[in-house]
């Protein structure tokens, strides 16, 4: 897989980082899940896992033509917008070993793998279901 870096939302020790992969893909490095009321929220399906990242990062989304990197929906691979304005995405957790190489990951963090097609479809206009989700956001 080939990586195309994007950008990252770098603080010290923190460094959620976004990519573009020639497989139409992004991948999404972000922060290990480790609170429990957040994983209790969770139905991570098997070779998947879970990744949280600023919302910021998703400005990044510009650097490849898109438009806008303003998340307007929350589903899937989106699974909550947390009150500590974060986004938990979901993907499948990556594991191509050249691809791993090219990326800096601390032990608390990891990367999830997501379509594209998903990604920029939550840059269209909420729809209903998606403004009463954030109306109620995770505890």
């Amino acid at each position: 897989m080939k990586l195309r870096f994007l950008g990252k939302n770098s603080n010290v020790g923190e460094c959620p980082t976004l990519y573009a992969t020639d497989r139409d893909t992004y991948l999404v490095q972000g922060w290990r899940i480790y609170a429990n009321d957040l994983l209790m929220q969770l139905d991570v399906p098997s070779g998947y896992t879970a990744v949280e990242v600023p919302t910021e990062l998703f400005e990044h989304l510009t650097k490849d033509d898109l438009p806008t990197g303003e998340i307007r929906r929350i589903e899937d691979p989106i699974a909550i917008l947390t009150p500590g304005g974060t986004f938990i995405v979901q993907g499948l957790e990556v594991t191509d070993a050249e691809a791993l190489a090219e990326m800096d990951i601390p032990d608390y963090e990891t990367v999830v793998e997501v379509p594209k097609a998903a990604i920029k479809a939550l840059l269209e206009e909420p729809r209903e279901a998606d403004l009463q989700r954030r109306a109620q956001p995770a505890l």
